[in-house]
C-alpha cells in the first residue's frame, strides 16, 4: 500500500483489514501533513496492518525496504504528489509509481489498484499529465489493473467552513452555478478501492466514481453551510479573470523567480477547479454529465458539513488547500 497516510489512503487501508487482507504500508520516514507523522505515529494509525519505512521515489529502497524479497499479490496506490507543480508531478504521480510498478511485478504482483483522479479527462497541467501518463503505463502493463478517478472529495470542499462561521460571505466564481460534482467521502471511496481487489467487474477498468446524490454546485454548497450555521446566505463573486491576472503575473515573475512559477501552477490548478465540473466528460459533446457520473456509498457533503458544525474535526487540507 503506498500513500497510506494521506486521508484517502488511510481510510483505503482500514477498508483493506476490515476486509481481511494483509496489509503492508510503505511510507516516508516522516509522513502526513507537513510531515508530522514518524514510523510510531504511522504504526498507531494502522492496527492490523504492518508498517514500513523507506523512500518511494528510491527502486533500491522500494524493493529492500518495502518488498523485501517478499511475494506479494496485489499493489494498492493512493500516493499523490504534495502540490501538483511540475517536478513534483513527474517526480510521484508518474515516476515514482513506474519504480513500485517495476517493483511489485519483481515481487509477484498480478493486480494492481491506483487512485488517479476524474480530471484527467482534461489534461490542462502537469500533475495530470503526469497521472494519465502513468495509467497509460499501468494500462500496458498486461498487469489485472483497476484505475479509480474520484470526483472531488470533501477536505477540498470543507475550506470555506470556518470562514462562513466567522461571518464572512462564501466565496463562489462568477455566479457559482457553472460548475458542479458528486463528491466521495473518504470511507466510501476507501471501501470502493478496497473492492476493486476482488469485484472482477472492476478489473482492468478506468472508473470514475462519485458520492451518492445529484451533482451540486458552490452555490448550493454555500446556501447548505448557511442553512446549518442558522444564517442567511450571502455570497461574493471573484471573477475568473482575477485569477487569470494573477497567472500572467506570477508567470512573467517566475521566469526570474523560480518560486514563483510554483505559484503561477498552484494558481492555474485554482482556476481550473474554479471552472471545470468533477464529473464525467462525454467525449463527443465535451460537454460534463452528472448522469454518467457513477456514484457510490452513502456519505453526502452536507452530512459532512452537518458534523463539522455540531464540532467534528474538519481533515487537515495541507498542501492541496489552494485557496
Amino acid at each position: 500500500m503506498l500513500g497510506a497516510t494521506g486521508t484517502i489512503g488511510q481510510a483505503t487501508v482500514r477498508a483493506l483489514v476490515a476486509r481481511g487482507h494483509e496489509v503492508v504500508c510503505f511510507v516516508r520516514p516522516r509522513a502526513g501533513v507537513g510531515g508530522k507523522l514518524q514510523a510510531g505515529d504511522v504504526s498507531a494509525l494502522f492496527p492490523g496492518a504492518l508498517v514500513r519505512v523507506g523512500d518511494v521515489q528510491d527502486p533500491v529502497s522500494l524493493a529492500s525496504d518495502g518488498f523485501r524479497g517478499e511475494r506479494f499479490d496485489a499493489l494498492v496506490s493512493c500516493l499523490a504528489s504534495r502540490t501538483g507543480v511540475p517536478r513534483d508531478a513527474w517526480a510521484i504521480d508518474h515516476q515514482a509509481h513506474v519504480h513500485a510498478l517495476d517493483a511489485a511485478r519483481q515481487a509477484g504482483v498480478s493486480q494492481v489498484v491506483l487512485l488517479s483522479a476524474i480530471c484527467v479527462q482534461k489534461p490542462l497541467l502537469a500533475f495530470q499529465q503526469a497521472k494519465l501518463a502513468f495509467e497509460q503505463v499501468l494500462i500496458g502493463s498486461g498487469l489485472t489493473h483497476s484505475i479509480v478517478r474520484p470526483t472531488a472529495f470533501f477536505k477540498s470542499l470543507s475550506g470555506q467552513i470556518e470562514r462562513v462561521r466567522r461571518g464572512k460571505p462564501f466565496l463562489v466564481f462568477g455566479d457559482g452555478l457553472s460548475t458542479a460534482c458528486k463528491p466521495i467521502s473518504d470511507d466510501d471511496l476507501g471501501a470502493f478501492m478496497a473492492d476493486c481487489l476482488t469485484d472482477a467487474s472492476r478489473h482492468n477498468r478506468v472508473l470514475p466514481i462519485g458520492g451518492p446524490g445529484e451533482a451540486i454546485t458552490p452555490r448550493q454548497q454555500g446556501e447548505h453551510l448557511f442553512a446549518l450555521l442558522g444564517r442567511p446566505p450571502r455570497f461574493k463573486s471573484v471573477p475568473v479573470g482575477l485569477l487569470d491576472a494573477i497567472i500572467a503575473v506570477l508567470g512573467a515573475a517566475g521566469r526570474v523567480v523560480p518560486a514563483l512559477a510554483d505559484k503561477a501552477e498552484l494558481a492555474r490548478i485554482g482556476r481550473y477547479y474554479a471552472t471545470e465540473s468533477m464529473l464525467v466528460l462525454d467525449p463527443v459533446t465535451q460537454r460534463y454529465d452528472a448522469a454518467a457520473t457513477p456514484s457510490t456509498g452513502s456519505q453526502t457533503l452536507f452530512d459532512f458539513y452537518a458534523d463539522v458544525v455540531r464540532g467534528a474535526a474538519a481533515p487537515e487540507r495541507g498542501d492541496h488547500a489552494v485557496f
